[in-house]
């Protein structure tokens, strides 16, 4: 198995994915989250993930795994400046979640350009938390709530694996494993949270998915959008249209194990119709036990 990078390493990979995708990049813009995390990096999952399209150009996301021994991921960010303190129930979600949850594992999604963006927890294969349970958790946007009925009369009150906590854009992503559900019912639960009809390549690649996630936020009943993930080694079946970004990420990111590049490639679909296409690459791996939550729930972690 190959050696786990080193932070300069770490930071050359990053430095060179940018540069794949013209995405400024300086050590002054990265070296926040490597002083801040740099004890967890070396035997981290790291992934680099960007999207396609003119409206999401010019970032690179730099995500990372982070193991429960070391403090969680938004009070890390506090102790280092990477974000304020605020009194909005986003700030106090990841505190919540953790005093009534198993927690395996924690990732960070720090972008590039953005900075600190968001947190992940990733609950223990063996012990994902009932969605009534998880719905009822104080600083859980309102309106998860009722969509509680949606969910669960999917078959999907036992699936959530992981959250994804938002901070800048005050979003809540429930991460759902469905790679064992009814391929038809990932595709009911569009129709049941009033959303249109996708064509046919993108109902075939729902079909496939491993995970999917909806977005909540705080000052809406609705879904904002939900996310299907598929893992490949064939970044060719994102069902795009043609990107010359994504072709030459898919071609030239780096990575540093064994065998080809691994993929995550993602569709996000919204109310009106609006989609947008993600990829995620595996930089490295790490094989210890508290990061396979991380490995086996992580999609590409778009906003």
């Amino acid at each position: 198995m190959p050696e786990p990078a080193g932070l300069d390493q770490v930071y050359s990979a990053v430095e060179e994915t940018a540069r794949i995708l013209g995405v400024p990049c300086s050590p002054g813009q990265v070296s926040p989250a490597l002083t801040a995390f740099g004890d967890e990096l070396p035997g981290a999952h790291i992934v680099f993930s960007m999207a396609a399209g003119e409206r999401h150009r010019g970032e690179l996301d730099f995500d990372f795994s982070v193991t429960p021994k070391g403090v969680d991921p938004y009070a890390t960010a506090l102790a280092n400046g990477l974000i304020k303190e605020t009194d909005h129930p986003v700030g106090s979600l990841l505190a919540e979640v953790q005093a009534r949850c198993a927690i395996a594992s924690y990732g960070v999604e720090y972008g590039i350009i953005g900075g600190f963006k968001k947190s992940y927890a990733f609950f223990p294969l063996d012990d994902f938390p009932p969605l009534v349970k998880f719905a009822g958790i104080p600083s859980v946007p309102p309106c998860l709530a009722g969509h509680v009925g949606t969910l669960t009369g999917l078959g999907l009150d036992d699936k959530v694996s992981a959250i994804g906590v938002n901070y800048p854009k005050r979003t809540l992503n429930v991460y759902l494993a469905v790679g064992a559900v009814e391929a038809e019912a990932k595709l009911s639960l569009l129709r049941a949270f009033g959303f249109p009809e996708p064509d046919a390549q993108v109902a075939e690649f729902i079909r496939r998915s491993f995970s999917m996630y909806p977005t909540f936020n705080w000052d809406s009943s609705a879904v904002e959008r939900i996310c299907f993930s598929v893992k490949t080694q064939d970044p060719w079946e994102l069902p795009a249209p043609f990107d010359p970004e994504i072709e030459k990420f898919a071609r030239d990111v780096p990575h540093v194990y064994a065998g080809g590049r691994e993929f995550v490639s993602a569709v996000a679909l919204t109310s009106s119709g609006e989609a947008y296409y993600k990829l995620a690459a595996y930089y490295q791996k790490a094989h210890e036990s508290s990061n396979a939550a991380f490995a086996a729930n992580r999609d590409d972690g778009a906003s």
